[in-house]
């Protein structure tokens, strides 16, 4: 569980974007025409400005983003939870919702999972994030969405558990060091979700990415499962942790599922920490493959 190994992460992030809107102004809507002449005529990007689901728009730097969700203009650069990348002419745009773990392999994967954790919890949270599985062959795809459903299958208890069980550890991950401090309460900011986030500076790193205010409203990761399945993918793909690669970087890259466990616990598991620890994530990592059809690869022990 994501507890101390969070300790040493990044403790403040600066926010390019703000999250409260100061001005709701009508935004142009696009034509129904091509995608390039949708492109040729999309608005610059208005700070403010209230766009609804596929409004696309003109960044600053001449690259053009669609709306994935109503929003009351957060910056589609920042808030990649309801803004993604947008390829003029419809081609090359990612198809999010082509998963290479099918929703029956899912179910497969996780036959006890608390009704919670949703396979379409999970495909809407990975529009936030269009590199997961989606980056190199079908192989290394099917490799990494494996490493990833292992690890969270080992930190969840096969997707079980939606909060930490000890409850006399809440009130412990309130950093008062931080210039934010706790808004959300002392005891608001415990383990939630996939890989149990915790502590007030993650949930706060972790919402200025989604461009969601988790550090106010912590309890989106235990009430929405996308939101949740998106603290899990966004420290899988941003954050390296005790190790020397994020675990995306890890499965991309070829070093191997060993580097994700690396990356999630570092020494509290890897060379000699607990090694029960690593041959559960091993072992659950070994079936999932197996479901997927696909080789592990080398390097499986940290």
């Amino acid at each position: 569980m994501l507890r101390e190994r969070m300790k040493s992460l990044m403790v403040g992030l600066a926010t390019a974007g703000s999250l409260a809107a100061t001005i709701m102004v009508p935004a142009t809507t696009a034509n129904a025409a091509t995608g390039t002449d949708e492109c040729a005529i999309a608005p610059t990007w208005s700070a403010g400005a209230n766009y609804q689901t596929g409004d696309i728009v003109k960044y600053s730097d001449g690259s053009v983003y669609v709306a994935e969700r109503d929003n009351p203009g957060y910056n589609p650069v920042t808030s990649t939870y309801y803004w993604d990348p947008y390829a003029c002419g419809g081609n090359g745009n990612p198809n999010h919702n082509s998963f290479v773990v099918s929703e029956a392999q899912f179910d497969q994967m996780f036959p006890n999972r608390n009704p919670f954790y949703t396979y379409k919890g999970l495909t809407d949270a990975m529009k936030a994030f269009p590199k997961f599985a989606h980056t190199g062959t079908d192989t290394m795809r099917k490799q990494e969405a494996a490493a990833f459903l292992a690890n969270i299958s080992h930190e969840s208890g096969g997707l079980f558990y939606i909060t930490e069980i000890n409850k006399d550890n809440y009130p412990h991950y309130c950093d008062r060091d931080m210039p934010y401090g706790c808004p959300a309460g002392q005891a608001a900011y415990y383990g939630r979700g996939p890989i149990q986030l915790s502590w007030n500076f993650n949930y706060k790193a972790a919402g200025d990415f989604l461009g969601i205010d988790l550090l106010n409203e912590p309890w989106q990761v235990e009430t929405k499962p996308d939101v949740s399945m998106m603290t899990a993918l966004w420290y899988w793909n941003t954050q390296d942790g005790p190790g020397p690669v994020t675990a995306h970087d890890a499965m991309v890259s070829g070093a191997g599922f060993a580097q994700t466990i690396n990356a999630i616990n570092g020494t509290l598991e890897c060379n000699g920490g607990n090694p029960r620890q690593v041959e559960s994530r091993v072992k659950r990592y070994k079936q999932f493959t197996q479901i997927l059809g696909v080789p592990t690869g080398a390097n499986l022990y940290c």
